[in-house]
């Protein structure tokens, strides 16, 4: 099964668009009304509907290594990349790895 994303708010909507227009499945926090929710909550909105959460906030982190489900999450350090390499390195992980293969795994960009 393909990827498909979920941005979380401090993500870039540029980055959303560029996917989109590359044909990728993405939601942002910001769209789905999650503006605000905690870290667990938007954690647990992209497992639910099986959607890999993109973030540069290192708490997804603390919260998948103290053992809570998702579906994958995708890290990066904003000031370290211009954002179209990030949606270019979005869009080749999707299409190298499955979501049943990221699931429960973190993926450092």
């Amino acid at each position: 099964m393909d990827i498909k994303y979920h941005l979380d708010e401090h993500i870039d909507s540029a980055i959303a668009a560029g996917l989109r227009l590359r044909g990728v499945d993405v939601t942002t926090t910001i769209e789905q009304g999650l503006d605000g929710a905690s870290e667990s909550r938007q954690l647990e909105f992209a497992r639910v509907n099986g959607r890999v959460l993109v973030t540069c906030d290192s708490d997804f982190i603390a919260l998948a290594n103290s053992g809570v489900p998702h579906a994958g999450i995708v890290f990066w350090t904003a000031r370290h990349r211009r954002l179209g390499q990030v949606v270019l390195d979005l869009v080749l992980l999707s299409r190298v790895v499955t979501a049943e293969e990221i699931a429960g795994h973190v993926e450092f960009l």
